[in-house]
């Protein structure tokens, strides 16, 4: 196996911690009220994938420098949360169920929105928040049950990485792959770059299919592009499969992740392990999300790397800032989350590695993130030591041609205040298909649509 080249190796290993780490790895600790002052806001979030003093942090830090140049009290505190986010989801209902933290701003994965709110534990919002500039699809996530509970931070879709270099040197005249927009399309590429054998490479993709949150949004995915799309609720949580569609979804999966095309190790891979092996150059393809552009670019240069939207239907993904139900200060709260929502701030987003939530920050030519921090600067020849490709506007290159449109034609996972249930069971009775026996795909959805039945009442 080559070896992992140094850079790439650290972003893996910030990564990792970002995603796959229990606690004890030193994140602050929960503040409870009788240690905070009449002015702090503490904000609750995972680990910014950005690393220490991120885009989070520094856009926190601006708010703070705004409000004592208007002579404020308030501060905002960013508390980051340690473990995956089925720990951090834990952690945030234990503590706004019992009211052990005073936490007056929580960073909620869009699957939890539904979740949250019908339990009571945040606020609705003034739907001014989410205003017509945030991505239609996007700002579906912010709203339950007719109310608007959250409002859009970064968010997040699957896209198809690959090796540009592959294909020149499996005869490929053209690598731009804008038009393959289906697995069909996707497989003819395998057997391209399978037949000119080239070094190192064992297989043509990767993906996360290990027995985690990875597995359901890879099989969502899937069933969203099997033959007349697999939709498994309704936009109220009601579960709507029937076992011949989920029949259709599983065969969509199956062939997917069929052994002549998928990396042995994709079904025990999360994020971290997936991007690690194509970076090795394991695959010349890798599902994965739009932070990964920049982490990879630290060691490809724009003639090797190449991203597209994913063949079929993507998954979308992000995180939306919601009040607590027990913040004292929800109304500076509120404010805070416009600020950190705002135009400006989604530029800073975009350009740090997030996928921004507002169609400005892609399309607004004179937009510009007013929040460096340590951002690398333009040498005096005009180079970057971020190696990160960039257009015009110096935005990531691809966000206005291949980001923005993913997003907008992204699709949900289920919206369910049981949400919870659902991905526990799903990726359960999943996990026989990646076995060494496989069950047929009938048999299979059988059993999948009778656990979703007692998971997700009709």
């Amino acid at each position: 196996m080559t070896r992992r080249p140094t850079a790439l190796l650290a972003l893996l290993v910030l990564l990792c911690l970002a995603a796959c780490t229990g606690g004890g790895d030193g994140a602050a600790p929960a503040p409870s009220a009788d240690v905070l002052g009449p002015g702090d806001i503490v904000v609750a979030s995972g680990r910014d994938v950005t690393g220490r003093n991120g885009v989070r942090q520094r856009l926190i830090d601006a708010w703070n420098e705004r409000q004592e140049r208007a002579g404020s009290d308030y501060r905002a505190r960013l508390v980051e949360l340690p473990g995956s986010a089925d720990e951090q989801r834990g952690q945030l209902l234990g503590a706004l169920q019992s009211g052990s933290a005073a936490y007056d701003v929580v960073n909620l994965d869009v699957t939890w929105v539904p979740e949250f709110a019908a339990a009571g534990l945040v606020r609705p919002l003034p739907g001014t928040l989410v205003d017509a500039d945030v991505i239609d699809s996007v700002a579906r996530t912010a709203r339950w049950d007719g109310r608007t509970y959250a409002v859009p931070f970064n968010s997040d879709v699957g896209l198809l990485y690959y090796r540009r270099d592959d294909l020149e040197r499996a005869g490929l005249e053209s690598t731009d792959l804008r038009d393959v927009t289906d697995w069909a399309d996707l497989e003819e590429l395998f057997n391209t770059v399978a037949e000119a054998d080239l070094p190192g490479r064992e297989r043509g993709w990767t993906t996360q299919l290990a027995a985690y949150e990875g597995r359901t949004v890879n099989a969502v995915e899937a069933f969203a592009s099997a033959a007349d799309g697999v939709a498994l609720t309704d936009d109220t949580g009601r579960y709507t499969a029937t076992a011949d569609a989920l029949t259709r979804g599983i065969a969509e999966l199956r062939r997917r992740a069929a052994a002549p095309y998928t990396l042995p190790e994709a079904v025990r891979s999360d994020e971290a392990a997936s991007l690690g092996d194509f970076a090795d150059g394991r695959t010349t393809f890798l599902r994965h999300w739009p932070y990964a552009y920049r982490t990879l670019h630290e060691t490809y240069g724009a003639e090797q790397l190449g991203v597209t939207a994913l063949p079929g239907r993507a998954v979308l993904g992000g995180q939306n800032l919601a009040v607590t139900r027990d913040s004292r200060r929800a109304g500076k709260a509120a404010e805070l989350i416009g600020f950190l929502t705002g135009r400006a701030s989604e530029r800073c987003l975009l350009d740090a590695g997030f996928a921004a939530t507002r169609v400005s920050a892609y399309q607004d030519p004179g937009l510009r993130c007013p929040v460096t921090g340590d951002k690398p600067s333009p040498s005096p020849t005009g180079e970057r030591p971020d190696r990160m490709p960039r257009d015009a506007a110096d935005r990531p290159a691809y966000a206005r041609t291949v980001l923005l449109p993913a997003l907008r034609g992204a699709v949900h996972r289920p919206r369910t205040p049981l949400y919870g249930a659902f991905t526990q069971t799903f990726t359960a009775h999943l996990g026989p298909l990646f076995g060494a026996d496989p069950p047929d795909d009938a048999t299979l959805a059988r059993t999948l649509d009778a656990a979703l039945r007692r998971a997700l009442p009709d």
